[in-house]
């Protein structure tokens, strides 16, 4: 008797063991800001609403960082200079992230098949079921056949693909799929290299003011009797 109680406590430990470390692995993240925006994303196996929150996270980001001095958003822009700054060394993550986007960043690192801690390159897993269902829904067949056929021959990498992509940065607007691989590699992968203690929020969070003029864009006052004798 003593002995089959025995087996039943070791049984449910085990039991409970499991269920505690199954709970660890899977990815409990809730605090959805941006659920009422359209499906941007949609994959078998693959924690879409967690990659679309991502996704949306990232261009409110980058749409209100770069358009500070502008007096209207201009999304098209902002992907421009992301892509550009990342791909060339000159992206300041710290001047551009919102505390919401390190916390959707700490729930995708839970995401094991998404990343490659091995990879030199770039810390997202080319060979992830979410990057092939990713590059598969490319609108663009040319965008598709060169990232695949870099990818396939284990030579991918931001800087090779990027060419391809520098000029066709307004496809992203249309274009989630091609968004959502920006966002992975050249914003969120290059995360894991960031510091986020010493990140100030205020500063990257401060309100965009679209009434506010850009000294640049201030004509100077000119007297029209300027050079003429009256």
């Amino acid at each position: 008797m003593k002995i089959k109680m025995n087996s039943k406590i070791t049984l449910l430990t085990l039991i409970f063991v499991a269920t505690v470390f199954s709970c660890k692995k899977q990815n409990t993240f809730s605090d959805f800001k941006y659920a009422d925006k359209p499906v941007a994303f949609t994959c078998e196996g693959v924690n879409n609403n967690l990659l679309n929150e991502a996704l949306y996270s990232f261009e409110d980001d980058i749409a209100k960082h770069y358009n500070k001095a502008m007096p209207s958003p201009r999304l098209d822009k902002a992907y421009s200079q992301i892509i550009r700054n990342s791909v060339f060394g000159r992206l300041k993550i710290e001047d551009i992230v919102s505390e919401h986007t390190v916390s959707v960043f700490e729930a995708l690192k839970k995401e094991d098949d998404l990343w490659d801690a091995t990879n030199p390159k770039s810390h997202l897993n080319y060979n992830s079921t979410t990057l092939k269902c990713i590059t598969d829904n490319f609108k663009d067949s040319n965008l598709k056949t060169t990232l695949n056929a870099l990818i396939s021959t284990n030579s991918m990498a931001p800087k090779l693909f990027a060419p391809a992509i520098v000029n066709k940065y307004r496809n992203a607007l249309n274009d989630k799929n091609l968004a959502i691989y920006i966002a992975l590699d050249l914003y969120y992968a290059k995360m894991f290299d960031v510091d986020f203690s010493k990140v100030n929020f205020d500063k990257t969070e401060e309100k965009v003011d679209f009434n506010k003029v850009p000294q640049m864009d201030q004509k100077p006052t000119v007297d029209p009797h300027a050079g003429h004798n009256h």
